[in-house]
């Protein structure tokens, strides 16, 4: 299926590694600040299958740094954000997940996908789809730090299979969560998430 976006993503993408994108299965797990802005630039980039997890509906404190807006307020966030990213492109692959991602679903979620990208509020289900992620020998990009404002460099981190990207300071419990610096971390794990992708030899 050829849409505008595709259309467009030629003028800049190589066939062969826009197919290489396209083939690719992404899991998002978590569909906040980070998993929402990263669906969205990792669909503008060019892949277009992804699997997408989250548990909770969309509320007004969201609206400050997450791609949803006033109309999605009490709606899921995975079918707000499923509808947003099919304006985009109609032709995404997406499946939807409105589930809790724990011990119990690690296995058959992780199942889903090729990649994924974690972007979980608790530290310790962070930690474990992260350790799941890298004994299925998946690929994985995290993220650590990117609360409050004006705050330590963001960088990225590699660790074989795992990539981690933040400032690996700032709290969000303890610093606000606000767009700049959120986003700011989103763009650099779809950075990354693509260069991984892009200089994986065939």
């Amino acid at each position: 299926m050829t849409t505008l976006l595709r259309q467009g993503l030629r003028r800049y993408v190589p066939e062969d590694r826009l197919r290489r994108l396209q083939e690719l299965r992404l899991g998002i797990a978590g569909l906040g600040g980070i998993g929402s802005n990263v669906a969205f630039m990792l669909a503008r980039t060019g892949f277009s299958r992804f699997v997408l997890v989250d548990e909770d509906t969309v509320e007004p404190s969201n609206l400050n740094r997450q791609f949803y807006f006033p109309a999605d307020v009490g709606q899921s966030k995975v079918a707000a954000l499923t509808r947003h990213l099919h304006e985009l492109d109609p032709g995404l692959q997406i499946e939807g997940l409105v589930e809790r991602v724990a011990d119990s679903t690690l296995p058959r979620l992780l199942s889903k996908a090729d990649f994924w990208i974690e972007a979980l509020d608790g530290a310790d289900m962070k930690q474990r789809l992260v350790q799941a992620c890298l004994l299925a020998t998946k690929p994985v990009v995290a993220c650590s730090g990117m609360g409050g404002f004006g705050g330590p460099q963001m960088t990225v981190r590699r660790l074989g299979l795992l990539s981690v990207v933040g400032d690996f300071a700032s709290d969000v419990e303890h610093c606000a969560p606000l767009a700049p610096r959120v986003v700011a971390c989103a763009a650099l794990m779809a950075d990354e998430v693509l260069c991984r992708v892009w200089q994986k030899k065939d």
